[in-house]
């Protein structure tokens, strides 16, 4: 009797151990069922992240490049501009930085390009002025942020934050004023500082007014400015906001070197005319 009391506590003991195995088995998988769930979740998330970021800009195709008498030309039915600040993924932002002298007419020139109405919706700031263009041409939209910079002493420390990250940069000056031109290779040299891969534009603005200048003189800045183009390995154009001369161009040659597409503008060294040289 004695013997059939051990025997049957002992199958109770084996079974009691048993039952906390599987016990112990059963949350084990449970909470590493959890993990797996949770850390599959993380992974997703991360996956859709990647693949649903957007770049920062990307070549066009064949079959949405721009054509180049549309890049020389105006714009045309499929290059109109888009109100409002859109932040989707089917945006292509193209930062773009203005730096040069005071009063040789940076903002003027920026105000002819984005229109008086998003001039309105500038942002202004100590010694910096942001301003918004947005393009639909031929189903891509593409966001220009202009960073036009003050020109004064006070303004230097807002040329790393305007510069950084800038896929061109655009040194003006007054050629009517040779003292600004004198300073662009500074200003050329503090933005190499914080970008060196952004694409250089020299670009003298004031065209209207050069005109009126005596021949020589004309012809010893052309000869100036084509100089420091070089040294640069810029492109140079005069410009007018004025009479917009120039400026939708320096825009669109942007777009075209960025997005290898075809521009087939001449250079133009004929004194009295808008220079273009590169």
């Amino acid at each position: 009797m004695a013997h059939t009391i051990h025997e049957a506590t002992g199958k109770m003991t084996q079974l009691c151990r048993k039952s906390v195995h599987a016990n112990v088995r059963r949350s084990i998988l449970e909470r590493v069922s959890i993990f797996r769930r949770f850390f599959r979740f993380i992974w997703e998330r991360i996956l859709v992240c990647s693949v649903c970021r957007p770049s920062r800009y990307r070549r066009l195709s064949s079959q949405e490049s721009f054509p180049a008498e549309r890049l020389e030309a105006g714009s045309g039915p499929h290059d109109t501009t888009c109100s409002g600040y859109e932040t989707d993924s089917d945006l292509v932002t193209l930062k773009i930085s203005l730096l040069g002298d005071c009063q040789i007419g940076k903002t003027s020139f920026v105000i002819k390009y984005v229109g008086d109405e998003q001039e309105k919706r500038s942002l202004e700031m100590k010694g910096l002025n942001l301003m918004d263009k947005t393009l639909l041409v031929q189903g891509a939209r593409i966001a220009f942020k202009l960073w036009d910079v003050g020109g004064d002493r006070s303004s230097m420390d807002q040329v790393p934050i305007a510069c950084k990250d800038a896929v061109a940069i655009l040194f003006m000056f007054d050629l009517t004023s040779r003292c600004t031109l004198n300073s662009v290779i500074g200003w050329y040299n503090q933005a190499r500082k914080w970008n060196q891969t952004a694409i250089p534009i020299l670009i003298g603005t004031k065209f209207d007014d050069f005109v009126q200048l005596p021949p020589d003189l004309q012809w010893t800045i052309v000869t100036q400015a084509r100089a420091y183009a070089r040294e640069m390995k810029a492109t140079l154009f005069f410009s007018s906001a004025t009479h917009n001369i120039n400026v939708n161009k320096i825009f669109k040659f942007i777009m075209a070197k960025l997005f290898n597409l075809p521009w087939t503008v001449e250079r133009n060294l004929t004194l009295g005319e808008p220079i273009i040289d590169f």
